[in-house]
């Protein structure tokens, strides 16, 4: 348990007093959570099973889409529960591992997303020497190092947080743990936590967007050399990819580059990441992509076939 606390169980407001406004948002909350794990779920079967989906991208695009199901069950299960049996408390213990594990898988769709914007790069600069240079292992690596930083990024914040004495009071206006919430449960000083917690997740959320910016920029001025059909394919694979990126870093960066103070509005921006873009992503990335609808269709036409035998 954190140092000196008194502290055994902290009371998470929620959005609403109201009793009949937080039910309502459960049921909403209920059916985004069943789309996000339907969807992006039905992704990474698809590409595992599809071996015209053998490329880089779609093996980050399974994994970024196992994050981001990971991503979502830290917080969404447990508000659904805790606003049907309408008992919205979570012990101190609790409450740190949900801060490890959301501030986990956050940090490495950080790191994902920058390795997929590497991996387009390396496409559309770089065709002839791409199947060399983004072979297994190099794709495994990169995936095993997007995992390394999001662990080594949540050990440091939930570190922090842990070494803190907390006496109350007990309460939390927020529907999940963070780190700047429970940062005002502490007893003593937070200044200095305060600021290292800033670094840390301001200094890989600058260095991701550094290059994922570098990337794309990168990416644009090589296009120009591109054929019209070519282009245009590139296009609309880098808008997917950026379309998740601005979804999820914008609301982030709201919330985690900035000094530790809490806003009201911020329980609305922590849906967007938290839900939100973990339930356009199928959309996003499906509905847009003609090889993975066509992957899909083959899959299902495969399911009809195995039913009638």
């Amino acid at each position: 348990m954190a140092a000196m606390s008194n502290m055994t169980e902290i009371l998470l407001l929620g959005f609403s007093r109201n009793d009949s406004v937080q039910k309502a948002l459960c049921v909403v909350f209920l059916l985004m959570y069943t789309a996000v794990v339907l969807g992006n779920g039905f992704i990474v079967v698809t590409i595992v099973a599809s071996k015209g989906l053998a490329s880089p991208m779609y093996f980050f695009l399974s994994f970024l889409s196992l994050v981001e199901l990971c991503y979502c069950s830290v917080t969404a299960p447990k508000f659904i529960f805790d606003s049907f049996i309408q008992r919205t408390v979570i012990s101190l213990k609790g409450c740190i591992t949900q801060i490890f594990f959301l501030h986990f898988f956050g940090g490495t769709e950080i790191f994902l997303l920058t390795v997929m914007a590497y991996d387009r790069y390396v496409a559309i600069c770089k065709p002839l020497h791409y199947v060399t240079i983004m072979n297994r292992w190099t794709c495994g690596l990169l995936v095993g190092a997007a995992w390394g930083g999001g662990l080594l990024h949540s050990a440091g914040q939930t570190f922090l947080i842990f070494q803190l004495p907390f006496c109350g009071p007990s309460i939390i206006d927020h529907y999940f743990c963070d780190v700047h919430p429970v940062l005002k449960l502490a007893c003593s000083d937070t200044f200095l936590t305060s600021l290292l917690i800033i670094l840390n997740g301001g200094s890989i959320s600058v260095v991701s967007f550094v290059v994922l910016l570098a990337s794309y920029m990168v990416i644009l001025c090589s296009l120009r050399s591109c054929t019209p059909a070519g282009r245009r394919k590139a296009l609309s694979t880098c808008a997917s990819h950026l379309a998740v990126v601005g979804l999820f870093f914008i609301p982030c960066s709201f919330v985690y580059m900035r000094p530790c103070v809490t806003l009201p509005v911020d329980k609305i921006v922590a849906v967007f990441y938290t839900v939100v873009t973990p339930l356009l992503n199928p959309v996003i990335y499906s509905f847009r992509n003609t090889e993975v609808k066509n992957a899909v269709h083959r899959l299902m036409r495969r399911s009809v076939i195995w039913e009638e035998k």
